[in-house]
């Protein structure tokens, strides 16, 4: 059987989709989170966690997410993680673009508004996350910190995740953030939701940019926390 070969895109096409997805990836990532605080329901582990800062020190929610991502990309120098272009632009833009998310989403009390708020706010991170993570720009911070702990730990990728969402919801909680339904249908649906956009939205990155073909060489990347 004969093996067609598939041409190599041009390398600067292929960088241009890169940023283009970067970039609009994490703005809609954190207007995603901006939506899913507006509809009242409950966030994911880390955005309590931010929530529950913010309530205490009385800083805006996006300062809190910025500050938080430099700490933790603190945390991957002990175990020298390596971060790229996109993990620094993830620590600076998504805070912010939260911002841009309360800003023009009004807090809603109606359950039939809160829910199609959040489902909307969840559906938006799902295609977020697909794509600036299939720009293989950088992983997130918390990404490299869950699996730098891995990497040194030898644990398994799902027990230090659950293990660090624990802690981060619990200490979010106990600070006053939001932990309800939208919390736990985070946890249960973001996974088969990236697992369904990041493959659509991979950028196919070739081994050998003069090769004739595309191989795509890389494991999937791990859902971002």
């Amino acid at each position: 059987m004969a093996i067609v070969l598939k041409p190599a895109p041009s390398p600067v096409l292929v960088w241009t989709r890169r940023w283009i997805q970067l970039l609009v990836g994490l703005v809609a990532y954190g207007v995603a989170i901006g939506l899913m605080l507006r509809a009242g329901l409950g966030v994911s582990p880390w955005d309590v966690f931010a929530q529950g800062i913010s309530l205490q020190t009385g800083l805006p929610f996006g300062l809190v997410v910025v500050l938080v991502g430099g700490l933790v990309l603190l945390l991957w120098i002990p175990l020298r993680e390596r971060p790229g272009i996109g993990t620094v632009l993830n620590v600076l833009l998504i805070g912010p673009s939260v911002e841009l998310g309360l800003w023009l989403v009004p807090q809603q009390t109606v359950p039939w508004q809160q829910a199609t708020v959040f489902a909307g706010g969840l559906a938006l991170l799902a295609l977020a996350t697909g794509l600036y993570v299939g720009a293989r720009l950088g992983p997130g911070p918390r990404d490299g910190l869950m699996t730098g702990l891995h990497a040194r730990t030898g644990k398994p990728i799902w027990v230090v995740r659950s293990g660090i969402e624990l802690v981060v919801v619990a200490a979010g909680f106990l600070l006053g953030g939001q932990v309800g339904v939208g919390t736990l249908a985070f946890a249960v649906l973001i996974g088969p939701m990236v697992n369904v956009t990041l493959p659509l939205l991979r950028v196919p990155v070739p081994a050998h940019p003069a090769a004739p073909s595309v191989i795509d060489p890389a494991p999937p990347e791990e859902v971002p926390a």
